[in-house]
């Protein structure tokens, strides 16, 4: 019978394992948000088309993440603060829109994960023009996101 640490020297050998290989199975990108990241039926645009499309105010762009991480990267800059999870989230993007849910609204978050989930939320509750950043801030397997394109941030908290 095995020793409970060689037991544990051979657990740990084969999660490191199944990591790394998860890894490059995914081409060197995080398999984890390969895995959870929903198709969404949104058009997709990328941080620096959106970026200047929300300069020019022909988009709404909307950083769907928490307090806590617009505190630690900033958000783009032209983007609203509009957690996700507040439950006057829809009437809240309404206001943004003026009512208008034909208007152009795009949605950001870390890595295109919420941003591809809500966009698909919203097209079901009547949003006709709803638009994903799917880089998001913090980049992907689709690119490497707003914050490392080098595009202007919102600081502030």
């Amino acid at each position: 019978m095995a020793s409970p640490l060689t037991r544990r020297a051979v657990l740990t050998g084969g999660v490191a394992a199944l990591g790394t290989g998860t890894f490059f199975a995914a081409g060197g990108q995080n398999l984890f948000y390969s895995l959870i990241t929903e198709a969404s039926a949104a058009e997709n645009l990328d941080p620096p088309t959106a970026h200047q499309l929300a300069a020019t105010g022909k988009i709404t762009l909307v950083d769907i993440r928490r307090p806590d991480e617009w505190a630690k990267t900033g958000s783009g800059e032209h983007a609203h603060r509009l957690d996700l999870r507040r439950d006057d989230f829809i009437a809240e993007l309404d206001k943004l829109l003026d009512g208008d849910r034909s208007a152009p609204l795009a949605l950001i978050c870390a890595r295109g994960v919420r941003s591809a989930r809500e966009n698909n939320k919203l097209i079901a509750a009547g949003f006709t023009n709803v638009i994903d950043v799917p880089e998001g801030m913090l980049g992907n397997k689709r690119g490497p996101g707003w914050i490392k394109r080098g595009l202007p941030l919102n600081l502030a908290k």
